[in-house]
């Protein structure tokens, strides 16, 4: 009898393990994807590594390469178009850019909608990455806007010394919205005209830096050149503090570049490799271009170096082996220096802190370069089977239609701007400087 019930009990309990087993596998299957807390936790963490970049990073090095009369406006500018652009973000920008709503047609391949105010989203919402994990559609959101956050900052590098702060606040949303958000679309989007061809832009060669250096160069052609350049000397007034600012821009840039894996694993591994090695040698780069010039190696010219190296790096950090990561760092160094050193004496713009100099030429060289150094025989990850000549073809493609956008949005943002309010101080405020006249406060008592 015992034998018998104990065989019934055993039958039963199996009966049961399979009936839970296909219960479970069923649940298993219609289940929503939870996010990887390894995952987010990078994730999160990489956002803050943008903001270091912006605050302190950026402040620091456009602060200390200006006249200390304007070291207190310059690293304001930076910090409040910083924040304002995290405000537009949320209200509308995320939802053009990558909007849940994906509309047929042209009008898809510039922008999305239907998620204005972050509608839709809450803490239960996930964000695809490139495999098939998932990480919370929050931290999505506000790693993306750190990328809004930066890129419209990198502007002031070109406008330093001589834009309105009032100027400045109504630019920003501007730009953001008729520039920006649709470059991001294009080239990060599902959709997106540029994402669709084929462009590789690990982490924003072309959304960020080209897009940064070109707006930055038209609108110092708006405002026109700051009183008494470039007869007068203009030094910078503190290389102790741009120099803490590159430090600071290199740590953040790790975020930056191996956080648009979107994932911890090998590429973001990758990418973190590469921002090591190609910024190491585009920073000892310049420092032999100024050397070959007839000059001493600088502190100044080591900085520039290493925002050089970042800057091409940036589209190539998960597209390029180490190797080919350190020719692309020495490229960029060497074709920067020449736009820095002789290229904007001759044509004769005033691009106050090399923005244009620096981020649009190196973000170009980066950009056509990750074409190359892509391909395995380079130690790149591509597979061979894009050949190189057409993934140059659909590089320079994304570069031209960049420039095009943001030279174009650009004279549209700024012109509307010096229309209404007026882009520039006036001279007697300029003469005082920045501080004083916008802020009414000195970094320097």
């Amino acid at each position: 009898m015992i034998r018998k019930l104990i065989y019934s009990a055993g039958a039963i309990g199996t009966s049961m393990m399979v009936a839970t087993a296909a219960f479970a596998q069923e649940v298993a299957e219609v289940a929503p994807a939870v996010p990887n807390p390894g995952n987010n936790a990078w994730m999160m963490t990489a956002t803050l590594l943008v903001l270091l970049m912006i605050l302190p990073g950026l402040a620091l090095f456009y602060g200390g390469l200006t006249r200390s009369k304007n070291m207190l406006s310059t690293m304001t500018q930076v910090g409040a178009t910083a924040c304002l652009a995290m405000l537009v973000w949320v209200m509308w920008g995320y939802s053009l850019a990558f909007g849940d709503t994906v509309y047929d047609g042209t009008l898809g391949l510039f922008i999305s909608g239907g998620s204005y105010f972050l509608a839709g989203t809450d803490a239960s919402s996930t964000a695809a990455t490139f495999s098939d994990e998932v990480i919370s559609k929050y931290v999505f959101i506000s790693f993306q806007m750190t990328f809004a956050a930066i890129t419209a900052a990198l502007i002031l590098g070109a406008t330093a010394e001589r834009m309105k702060f009032t100027a400045l606040m109504m630019f920003v949303p501007i730009w953001l919205t008729i520039v920006y958000f649709p470059i991001a679309h294009m080239v990060w989007a599902g959709g997106g005209l540029l994402f669709e061809d084929g462009a590789l832009d690990f982490a924003g060669g072309t959304v960020v830096h080209i897009n940064a250096g070109i707006s930055g160069l038209v609108l110092a052609y708006l405002l026109g050149k700051r009183r008494g350049y470039p007869s007068e000397p203009m030094p910078p007034h503190s290389l102790t503090m741009t120099l803490v600012g590159a430090g600071l821009l290199w740590v953040g840039w790790f975020g930056f570049n191996a956080g648009s894996a979107l994932e911890a694993d090998g590429f973001a591994g990758l990418a973190m490799i590469n921002t090591f090695v190609a910024t190491a040698a585009a920073a000892l780069a310049w420092m032999v271009m100024e050397k070959l010039a007839g000059h001493k190696g600088s502190a100044l010219g080591f900085a520039s170096g290493i925002i050089a190296g970042l800057v091409a790096v940036t589209p190539a950090a998960g597209n390029s082996g180490p190797f080919g990561a350190i020719l692309l760092g020495i490229l960029s160094s060497i074709v920067c220096y020449i736009f820095v050193a002789k290229m904007k004496a001759k044509f004769g713009y005033d691009d106050s802190l090399d923005a244009f100099g620096i981020h649009g030429i190196g973000g170009i060289v980066g950009a056509i370069g990750t074409a190359v150094v892509y391909q395995p025989f380079l130690g790149g990850p591509g597979d061979g089977s894009t050949a190189m000549g057409a993934q140059l073809w659909i590089q320079t493609y994304s570069v031209l239609v960049t420039v095009a956008w943001a030279g174009i949005g650009t004279l549209i943002a700024g012109y509307i701007v010096k229309l209404t309010i007026g882009l520039r101080v006036t001279e007697e405020e300029e003469v005082n400087g920045l501080d004083i006249s916008e802020h009414g406060e000195r970094a320097y008592n």
